[in-house]
């Protein structure tokens, strides 16, 4: 039955900021439908199977989550099909002694078969131009130069994109940094360097830790320094403080130190 689905994506061709010369350069923008969070695939599911009763897809939602932290955080590497996830340290071991000061855990995360399978299963709609879209087309680490959405706390971050100048009187603008464990840290005006529509380049605040956060840019920008929305429009992007899995995640050391066989190959 799996098999018989049909995704469908729709995309918004917009100006590539990256290439400011070439106006007939283009990039597809997807667009989002949202955000699912637990109650929204829990109400997924039980649309599935409308037998199965809510309570029970909260029980089984919860446990498969406990049991996913637990085999991770005791070394176990899982492959669930969606995603395969594997843990890795950082930061340097000083005196043969865990710092949880400098010392960290991480996940990283790689795509599983079943979803790249899905991923060809997948048409993409091209639905016009979106025209005065707000969007993150590129990033770089001013440290490091990468633009793999690694980040260096301490150090200065660039976005590149259409309509991202954080301007506004609304209290919800300006950018903010979501740890995976739900910690919000915005950015302080001190702690901004750059502030134009298509270039934003502010510093990382020194005291956060290595990890995924969701970067969330929100602006009443509307297109000059005249023209102010009366709501304000926001943007995301998931970025890493320390080094951003490889490929959309990363390889577990194996027991001599090396790297083991992608098990997703």
């Amino acid at each position: 039955m799996a098999e018989e689905i049909k995704y469908q994506m729709n995309g918004q061709l917009a100006d590539n900021a990256v290439t400011v010369d070439n106006k007939e350069d283009m990039i597809l923008v997807p667009v989002s439908n949202g955000t699912a969070d637990e109650a929204r695939i829990i109400a997924e599911m039980k649309a599935e199977d409308s037998g199965l009763r809510e309570e029970t897809i909260q029980h089984v939602f919860a446990l498969r989550n406990r049991v996913v932290k637990r085999l991770l955080l005791s070394g176990i590497n899982v492959n669930d099909g969606i995603t395969y996830a594997s843990t890795a340290f950082r930061g340097v071991i000083e005196n043969s002694q865990w710092n949880p000061q400098k010392n960290s855990i991480v996940v990283n995360f790689q795509m599983g078969a079943e979803l790249r399978e899905a991923i060809k299963r997948t048409t993409v709609n091209i639905i016009g131009e979106k025209g005065s879209a707000i969007y993150i087309g590129g990033v770089t680490d001013a440290s490091t130069r990468a633009q793999d959405a690694s980040a260096t706390a301490g150090r200065a971050f660039t976005l590149t994109g259409s309509k991202i100048r954080v301007a506004g009187t609304d209290a919800a603008v300006g950018i903010t940094l979501t740890s995976a464990g739900g910690t919000v840290t915005k950015i302080t005006d001190d702690l901004y360097v750059m502030n134009d529509p298509s270039k934003v380049t502010f510093i990382i605040p020194a005291n956060l830790g290595n990890g995924t956060y969701t970067l969330k840019l929100t602006t009443q920008y509307g297109g000059n320094s005249k023209q102010q929305l009366k709501s304000p429009r926001s943007v995301e992007k998931t970025i890493y403080i320390g080094t951003a899995p490889a490929g959309g995640g990363g390889t577990s050391g194996g027991p001599d130190g090396g790297l083991e066989e992608n098990p997703l190959g």
